[in-house]
Parts: C-alpha cells; structure tokens; sequence
C-alpha cells in the first residue's frame, strides 16, 4: 500500500527532532489552536482533546495525509501546569516542584486521512525533581527554558540536570513517546520503517 506523508501538526522543535532521530522527517504544520479553549480538570482528557483538536485542524488542510497532533502538561499534587506564562510563574513552580515528583502527561492524536480513521492516546510518565536551592530554580528560570515547555522544565536541556529518575517512557517527557507512536501506527497497518527517508 502507499504510505501517506506524515505532518505533525506542531511547533515543538524538539517533537521534530525526536521524530527526526528515529528517521521520519515530517512536514511541520503548525495548527494555531487557542489551547485556552479548552477546559478540563483531567490531565487525560485534556490533553487528548487538545492533542486532538491540534490534529483535526491541520488536517482539514491536507487530503490522505497522516498528521500526528500531541499536547503535553504536568500534574504535580493534583495541580496541572501548562507553559508557565511568566518568569515568577515559573519560579514559584519550581519551588512547589524541587524534591517532589509529578506526571507528565501527553495526549497524541493520529489522523489518517488517507483510511478515514483516528486514534487518541495519552502516554503517562512520572518524573522525580530534585531538591533545587532557591538560587539555581532563578538561574534555570533566567535561562529562558522553562517558559518554553509544558511542566516549566526540558529533560533535553538544562531541566535535565535538575531530574533525579523517571519512571515511564522517556520520550515521553520530551513531548512525544516513540513507543506508544510505534503502536499507534501498527494500529493503522503500518510499521514506523514505513516512513523512514530514503536517500
């Protein structure tokens, strides 16, 4: 069978580049969706819907084409974080954060334009912080990082120092579980080599 283009319906650079890493190289389209819209107090839910609605609107925009729409957030005591929206945000966070544990949710929704069929997931991972001292949580904030990504922090960067262990895909917290990609896909009746770019 033929193999739809694969288009991820995402700004994160670092989606492309896990995406990237295990040789698929997608179209990036970004969909725009005003996540704010959305309101809902279970992490599951949320970030299914939003992973979703992020999917559907890109591919309204692109016929037999298979588009991959992910969201991501961190529930730390109940709480659920997004991108903090400020620097003192970020701080305060980090200070609810250090020497505690929480779970990084991420919602991925599959659209195969190509079979008229989607599929929704959400991957679960749990992440232990480190007991950071008040004057590295305002560097690491000062750095710009952690207003980039769900959680306040990037376990592919300076965040990753400030991780103790995780328990769970390790992808996932990046943004993306692989594995869980990999069997989305088989789901559809086609394996990640599939999409692999051949020179």
């Amino acid at each position: 069978m033929s193999i739809p283009t694969f288009i991820l319906a995402s700004a994160s650079p670092a989606r492309r580049k896990l995406l990237q890493t295990v040789g698929i190289d997608p179209i990036i389209c970004h969909s725009n969706f005003d996540e704010s819209t959305i309101k809902l107090s279970d992490p599951i839910k949320l970030v299914e819907t939003l992973a979703y609605a992020k999917a559907e609107i890109v591919a309204s925009q692109f016929d037999l084409s298979l588009v991959l729409g992910c969201d991501s957030v961190l529930a730390v005591n109940g709480e659920i974080y997004g991108k903090p929206e400020s620097e003192i945000e970020a701080i305060n966070r980090w200070q609810t954060m250090r020497g505690s544990q929480g779970i990084l949710y991420t919602g991925h929704a599959i659209i195969d334009g190509k079979i008229q069929k989607k599929i929704i997931r959400c991957g679960i991972t749990k992440v232990f912080f480190a007991d950071l001292d008040d004057a590295t949580i305002q560097a690491y904030v000062k750095s710009g990082e952690p207003l980039k990504c769900a959680g306040g922090f990037a376990l592919e960067g300076k965040g990753g120092l400030f991780v103790e262990k995780i328990e769970g895909c390790h992808s996932n917290v990046i943004g993306l579980s692989l594995p869980l990609l990999r069997e989305m896909l088989q789901e559809l009746g086609y394996e990640v080599r599939d999409f692999w770019q051949h020179d």
